[in-house]
């Protein structure tokens, strides 16, 4: 499945739906989020179970600021509505199937536990 273009219109209509959501914030002027593409449109090809958006962060700079990314490429990982993931730096290829095997592999239910928790 290829990519997904994430905006403030759609954002939470995608992420906030079951299963699991890959997002990449970007912009066009950053050399390492140009290397990583590539990678992420591969992964997209391999995992047709998952929704790959890409937030373009000169355009979306609402989205960016909500989610206070700083340094991109950033990846966040997104199951079931809850952001169990976010990291900036471009992952190689192999680190981002491991990501997604771990995500994949997550207690939905233990995750949500521990969240109630911690809210307080």
């Amino acid at each position: 499945m290829a990519t997904v273009e994430l905006t403030t219109a759609n954002f939470d209509e995608v992420t906030g739906s079951d299963g699991i959501v890959l997002v990449d914030f970007w912009a066009e002027w950053c050399g390492p989020c140009k290397q990583f593409a590539p990678v992420y449109e591969r992964s997209s090809a391999k995992h047709s179970e998952i929704v790959f958006g890409k937030v373009d962060t000169e355009a979306q700079q609402e989205l960016a600021a909500k989610f206070d990314i700083r340094s991109i490429p950033t990846i966040m990982a997104i199951r079931d509505g809850v952001i169990v993931f976010a990291q900036p730096g471009a992952l190689p290829e192999s680190a981002l199937e491991n990501l997604i095997e771990q995500v994949e592999g997550l207690d939905m239910e233990d995750v949500r536990q521990k969240m109630a928790g911690h809210k307080h």
